[in-house]
């Protein structure tokens, strides 16, 4: 698996930083679009690992120059129950703001083109993700479920509540409240799934949106 080539260094122009992805390797960032991208695939389980400055890319520019080009991350999957024939390719990511690559897009263009180039002959993909890639509905949720990530709970209500939707199959969250949270105790209930949920423990399509109505099932996948 590949490694860091360049090192990220404190900027003033950007907020910079290193995230701890999954508590066991830390990631660097250079901006928060970047800091949310790693958020948003950090909460995927069928992400294995994320390399920042993963390759160093030679390019000619469009002054005929040659170039070096540098992508932020390479993201890599895990294979599961697919067969090696289609397995998730590898993601080479360039993280850049829009209003950024829309008013220089002529003159980064050769050095995106050279990473597609690249990535196709490695069998991987190559994606350019800005605002609208990173900070969609599915960030909306994570960054939602985030603050209930370390609050605690009690490990045998949890496991009770993991055993029903284990019996099911899946579960609607109103009526995993029901089951095991009547009354008084609803409002710690939904904290609780919340937290579960955000530990992934539990698993959901978090595109649509968190509420009561909620399907959730064990993940397939555990960090």
């Amino acid at each position: 698996m590949l490694q860091q080539t360049r090192k990220i260094k404190p900027t003033r122009r950007s907020v910079s930083g290193v995230y701890p992805f999954r508590n066991d390797t830390s990631v660097p960032y250079e901006s928060t679009l970047e800091r949310d991208f790693l958020i948003r695939t950090e909460f995927f389980l069928d992400v294995l690992d994320v390399i920042a400055q993963p390759v160093q890319i030679s390019f000619v520019g469009s002054n005929g120059n040659t170039y070096t080009y540098t992508p932020d991350y390479l993201v890599y999957y895990r294979l599961g129950t697919q067969s090696y024939n289609e397995y998730p390719r590898p993601l080479l990511v360039e993280v850049k703001p829009e209003a950024a690559w829309r008013e220089n897009w002529r003159d980064w263009l050769p050095k995106w083109k050279a990473a597609r180039r690249y990535a196709h002959i490695q069998g991987w993909q190559f994606h350019i993700c800005d605002e609208s890639r990173i900070r969609d509905s599915v960030f909306m949720s994570v960054n939602f479920l985030e603050q209930y990530k370390r609050m605690n709970f009690s490990n045998e209500e949890s496991q009770c509540v993991i055993d029903s939707v284990q019996e099911m199959g899946s579960a609607p969250i109103h009526y995993l409240l029901a089951r095991h949270f009547m009354g008084l105790y609803r409002a710690q209930g939904i904290a609780h799934i919340w937290h579960l949920i955000a530990t992934r423990r539990l698993d959901c399509d978090v595109s649509k949106g968190l509420n009561e109505f909620s399907e959730v099932w064990i993940p397939t996948y555990v960090y």
